[in-house]
């Protein structure tokens, strides 16, 4: 393999995480109430149902890993329907952090488009 694929590999691993955490946040962002997991797979799924936005196996370890942060916030709530479910909302630096994650992606997108 050479030095390349794998830093192309990487570029491209960091760049989908980036994207996801990005992706999480909005959709959090314009909710007016807390959503769980399985909510937030399935209005990706419907954004765009040719074009997978990310594996809803990929949803979790983001959100926690968002949720660790300090950009999100979770309550544990009894289900009706099953176990348990956990409901995901953004915090007030969850917000901070999206405006300024969108400012650099609008920058990134100008200089990248100027070439």
């Amino acid at each position: 393999m050479t030095d390349l694929t794998v830093q192309t590999k990487k570029f491209q691993k960091e760049l989908n995480a980036g994207a996801s955490a990005l992706v999480l946040l909005s959709v959090l962002n314009r909710s007016k109430e807390a959503l769980y997991g399985y909510q937030i797979a399935k209005m990706l799924e419907e954004s765009d149902p040719e074009v997978p936005m990310m594996k809803q196996g990929a949803l979790y370890p983001v959100l926690r890993s968002l949720e660790e942060s300090g950009l999100l916030e979770s309550t544990v709530e009894p289900s009706v329907s099953g176990p348990p479910r956990r409901y995901y909302k953004i915090t007030k630096e969850g917000r901070s952090t999206l405006e300024e994650w969108l400012e650099i992606d609008r920058k990134s997108t100008r200089l990248n488009s100027s070439h």
